[in-house]
Parts: C-alpha cells; sequence; structure tokens
C-alpha cells in the first residue's frame, strides 16, 4: 500500500479529551504515519517545512479534530437474523474485509474483536497490520470460550467443559495469536434456551482460564449479565465485563476495588426498532427490550461509582443506528447514562487505549503517537450528539472517506 506524503492538517480547533479543552487554530504535522508536531498552526507549517520539502497542507475548514474512535465489542463476521450465512469461509473472509473497510469510514479506526470463527480475524488484522488492506487496527480474542450449550455456542464460541477443557481453549486461542481471552460465564440476549440470569461456568473453570490467560500475559474479558457472576468472576481474577445487564450496588463496589474494566454495550438493549427492521426472533426482542430498564441503571450507578469505562456496541460499528452509527448512539447512551461528553469521548479514545495497552501509541493526539485522527464540525463537548457531523478520518497517516450516517451491515 503506497505511503501518503508528510502534511500538517491546518485551519482546525484541537479537542483535548483529557483535560476537555479545546485550542483554536492548530496544526498537526502528520509523517511516516505518525504525529510529528502539534501546536500553533505557523510554528507546526514552520517547524515542517524546515525539514521536509514538499509538505501537503490540508485544510479542515475550522472542524473539530480528536483521536480516532475505538469500539472495544465488535464482531467483523456478525450476521444479524435476516442475514444470508455466508457459504464458504472464503466468503466470510470477504465480508469481513468489507466490514473493517467500513469501520474505517465511521470513524472508528481500533476495534477489539470478542468472537470470530475459522480464524479469519487473525488472518484480516495481520493483513491490515501489512498494509495489504484496508481497516482498522485489530486486537482479537479469536473465538470465545464457553461451556457445552453456553452462551454463543453454534456461533462464535468454542464449547468446553471442565477446568482442564477452558486451560486448553486458552491455549488454542493463544497459539493462534489472540490478543486477549473472552470467556462467557452467563446467559445473554441471543440463545434460545437461557436467560440472561443464568450461570453458565463454575467457579474452577473460571479460575483455571484466568490463570492460564494471566501467565502467557492476556486480560481476560467475559460476557456477563448477573451480578452474582459477576461477583464470582472477580474473586478469580477477571479483568473485564461485556455488558453488566444486571449490575448491583455490591458487585459495582468489588468493580471499582479491583479496577475491573465495563463495556456497556448500551446499544443492544435499546434497539428494539432496530431489531424489529432486521426481523429478529421474539424470544430476541422480548429479552433485549427487557433487559434495557437494568441495563441502564446498573451503567448509570457503575458511571456514579468510577468503575472504568470503555466503549463498544455489540453492533458493527457502521450499522446504521437512529440516524447516525451504533458507535455515535452508544457514545449518546453513555452520556444518558450520566458521563459528561468528555469522558464518553476518553472512553473511546485515551481510556480504550489504556484498557488495550497502547497509551502512548495511539488514542491521544501527541508527538510521537500513530496519527489517528478524526473531524467534527461542531464542538462536541457542548453536545456530544455533534459527533454525527463527521468530516475528516485519518488512520495511521492516510485519509479516509467518511461514510454518512452509518451503513447497513451486509
Amino acid at each position: 500500500m503506497a505511503e501518503h506524503p508528510s502534511r500538517v492538517l491546518v485551519n482546525c480547533h484541537l479537542l483535548d479529551v483529557n483535560s476537555a479543552q479545546v485550542h483554536p487554530d492548530q496544526g498537526i504535522w502528520v509523517n511516516d504515519g505518525r504525529i510529528q508536531a502539534v501546536g500553533s498552526v505557523d510554528d507546526v507549517v514552520a517547524q515542517a517545512r524546515a525539514i521536509r520539502a514538499g509538505i501537503e497542507l490540508t485544510d479542515l475548514g475550522g472542524h473539530y479534530v480528536l483521536p480516532g474512535l475505538m469500539n472495544l465489542h465488535v464482531h467483523l463476521g456478525l450476521i444479524h437474523s435476516s442475514g444470508t450465512p455466508d457459504r464458504t469461509p472464503a466468503a466470510r473472509a470477504l465480508r469481513m474485509a468489507s466490514n473493517a473497510r467500513h469501520c474505517l469510514g465511521a470513524g472508528v479506526t481500533t476495534v477489539r474483536l470478542v468472537g470470530e470463527n475459522d480464524g479469519t480475524d487473525f488472518a484480516l488484522r495481520d493483513a491490515i497490520r501489512a498494509g495489504r488492506c484496508l481497516g482498522p487496527r485489530i486486537l482479537t480474542a479469536g473465538q470465545a470460550l464457553c461451556c457445552t450449550g453456553g452462551h454463543g455456542s453454534g456461533f462464535d464460541a468454542i464449547e468446553l467443559d471442565g477446568p482442564s477443557g477452558f486451560a486448553r481453549g486458552v491455549r488454542q486461542q493463544v497459539s493462534m495469536g489472540a490478543d486477549l481471552i473472552k470467556i462467557c460465564i452467563s446467559g445473554g440476549i441471543g440463545g434460545v434456551h437461557e436467560r440472561i440470569r443464568h450461570s453458565q461456568l463454575t467457579e474452577e473453570e473460571i479460575r483455571a482460564a484466568v490463570q492460564v490467560a494471566h501467565g502467557w500475559g492476556r486480560l481476560v474479558t467475559a460476557h456477563a449479565g448477573p451480578a452474582d457472576a459477576i461477583s464470582s468472576a472477580i474473586d478469580r481474577g477477571l479483568d473485564g465485563v461485556e455488558h453488566g445487564y444486571a449490575l448491583d450496588a455490591a458487585v459495582v463496589k468489588k468493580m471499582v476495588a479491583s479496577r475491573t474494566w465495563l463495556v456497556p454495550t448500551l446499544c443492544v438493549t435499546r434497539c428494539e426498532a432496530f431489531y424489529k427492521r432486521l426481523g429478529a426472533p421474539s424470544h430476541v426482542l422480548d429479552k433485549a427490550v427487557g433487559a434495557g430498564e437494568a441495563h441502564l441503571a446498573g451503567i448509570s450507578l457503575a458511571i456514579r461509582e468510577g468503575v472504568r469505562i470503555a466503549l463498544g456496541t455489540d453492533m458493527l460499528p457502521f450499522e446504521e443506528f437512529d440516524g447516525t452509527t451504533a458507535t455515535v448512539r452508544e457514545l449518546e447512551f453513555l452520556v444518558q447514562a450520566g458521563l459528561s461528553p468528555a469522558a464518553a469521548l476518553r472512553a473511546a479514545t485515551t481510556e480504550a487505549a489504556c484498557y488495550l495497552g497502547l497509551s502512548g501509541e495511539v488514542g491521544d493526539i501527541v508527538v510521537g503517537q500513530e496519527a489517528d485522527l478524526i473531524a467534527v464540525a461542531a464542538n462536541p463537548l457542548d453536545d456530544i450528539s455533534r459527533m454525527r457531523q463527521l468530516t475528516f478520518i485519518m488512520h495511521a497517516g492516510r485519509p479516509a472517506r467518511p461514510e454518512p450516517h452509518g451503513r447497513r451491515s451486509a
């Protein structure tokens, strides 16, 4: 893939998500995919031209620049209820590559995959890293680990039983190149024969998975709904929680004390019209809508008490949802749940980077980091819904074209 020329982004406001401050009339020099200088536009342009000939200037029209967004609960191979199944693994690979490219068009420059099939996620991750195809930075768990008949069985999870089974499952995913491990400790929305309240793994199975994963330097996150299952898993070293459909005060207190991460995925219990449009079966619709009130209340409690939050959607990041993308809609839901606009943006940038172990590499606009940048037409610190007005995208120094409002998944 051809390298892009050295360029300075000019005529822009720099939005510092950490300080919640906006700095006008800034310049950002991008060279070899990384940020070389940030500051007063005249100073940055002069610095760039003193070192490199042929600097390009990109006028951003006074718009607001912030780090590229991160979405930490993604399934690029996801097919909704009304979708046509892939006929072959090759068909799945092509569809996932297309979905990855559309993530960039939604301003999402990093994704964490938490359950895929056939190893396609590893191949796609490596192809993007090597510059052979376009897409966001990918970190992946490979296949999720579930018990026989547990959440994810028959879809994106591998079925295992007993401590030795879960230890072996972790080693299998690590041997394929997994960046993290995902376990399914409770029921969820998708399964026919399960309820969100059902605990599905034993304490010994969770302990075995966590112990082996930590020995290999991998964090473990869990698909998890009920507070008691989450509490037990935290006692066995769990690092992160996906969804948290039914949090209570006791488990929230434990999450704060243990510094457990939470990826709320509020989208999935607040999208009745979306599910109906896709023709989702009644058991999915009923469980999603039925969980909505408790889900929002639990996430609001977690926010008030200071649980560490990172953004994830459990929908394709670019999915069309209420006139925008699922990623932006999740930002709006996080603000509705109690985060300030600045904190919601941190959940999708600097905090997400911290969770992924990428702080200092991406997630901020500072010298030396990879140039993952987006711009929006107006200040989202005043109204998070201004994130709907995406006007510019850059990933690793390469501009990408914004796609309006979001796309329907293939």
